[in-house]
């Protein structure tokens, strides 16, 4: 057989051979890419003496650069690429669009502006720094996105059913205004935050630390788990809805929980890396032309190739211009802005 099956009471997962061995390839290129980015820097260190350090050997200063300073910054990076793609594909497959990703649909526009609003709310003008737990970030992010959800779904609804290409041109008057709102949150803020806030919503993971990684990974494993368990929803709706109702399905709360899925892992990636422009249309893109249309291959190879994406983007910014370092969002966003005009025009013709 050239099938690979998992299925119980709660979790069904079918699998290609090839999307198999596609996927490990992809796995085989992300671990590959950190262990390339561990090396490079304002020092450069050796791929042994990387990975001496990841076994607990090393010298001080290998463990220095590598634990205190890299090592955050790309695991950040890599969780939001992952977190971002998954969230792409899910949206791309629940509207049935390939224009859909959470920056065209106002969802990182509204989880930044969020953001924003928070670190202005809770920043203390005396000792620069938080006034309540960043643990709090996510979920501040999160509510942006939810709102920018219901208001984008709303107002894409016509004649009783959602038009894909009305959600996506909501979707991108949406992020403009995301994008105003956010700047005069900046502005009644404290100014010491606005510079970092610039930066941060440019795409950045400067600053990364092991606190971050915690919150991030335990909200992505959460949410990411969830989506894996609603893969075989997401294949019956390419059906369409009444071939979906007529299988059993419960296609209107199977969305809206898929919905939910998607814009809190865009939260979590939004809350520690920034407004990562096009990462979630790319990713799925991409994949669905290696491995199909089939999430139980699609999911896993998108989440690793917008890790990624985001990565060598943040390698990029941080080792081609030294001293100056590029935020990732600049160099996603060179890329993915004539993609999207691309499939724009393309999707316009059909």
């Amino acid at each position: 057989m050239n099938m690979f099956k998992i299925r119980n009471k709660f979790f069904s997962l079918l699998l290609h051979k090839r999307s198999m061995f596609v996927l490990l390839i992809t796995l085989m290129l992300m671990f590959g890419s950190f262990l390339v980015s561990l090396t490079l820097g304002d020092r450069y260190i050796s791929i042994p003496h990387v990975l001496s350090v990841i076994i607990g050997e090393g010298s001080q200063i290998d463990k220095l650069f590598i634990e205190a300073f890299r090592m955050p910054r790309i695991i950040v990076a890599m969780i939001a690429g992952l977190s971002l793609a998954i969230a792409g594909s899910i949206l791309q497959g629940l509207v049935r669009n390939p224009l859909a990703s959470p920056d065209i649909l106002g969802l990182s526009g509204g989880a930044g502006a969020a953001v924003v609003l928070f670190l202005a709310i809770f920043s203390d003008d005396r000792t620069n720094s938080l006034t309540v737990s960043i643990k709090w970030l996510p979920l501040a992010a999160f509510l942006g996105a939810i709102i920018s959800l219901l208001f984008v779904y709303a107002f894409a609804y016509k004649d009783g059913e959602l038009k894909p290409l009305r959600l996506v041109l909501v979707g991108v008057g949406f992020s403009a205004l995301a994008q105003a709102t956010t700047s005069f949150f900046m502005l009644i803020g404290p100014i010491f935050r606005a510079t970092e806030a610039n930066m941060w919503l440019t795409g950045s993971v400067y600053g990364a630390n092991w606190e971050q990684v915690k919150i991030i990974l335990f909200w992505t494993i959460l949410f990411t788990g969830l989506a894996l368990l609603f893969i075989r929803h997401l294949n019956t709706q390419q059906l369409g809805d009444d071939v979906s109702t007529s299988l059993g399905v419960k296609v209107e709360k199977n969305r809206m929980i898929l919905l939910f899925i998607s814009t809190a892992l865009v939260a979590g990636a939004v809350s520690f890396a920034g407004a990562l422009g096009f990462v979630g249309l790319i990713a799925p893109h991409i994949a669905r032309k290696i491995v199909g249309a089939s999430y139980g291959a699609l999911i896993p190879v998108s989440g690793a190739i917008g890790a990624i994406m985001v990565l060598v983007a943040d390698t990029i910014g941080r080792t081609v211009f030294l001293p100056v370092q590029i935020p990732a969002g600049v160099f996603t966003a060179v890329i993915g802005a004539p993609y999207f005009i691309f499939l724009l025009f393309k999707t316009g013709k059909r």
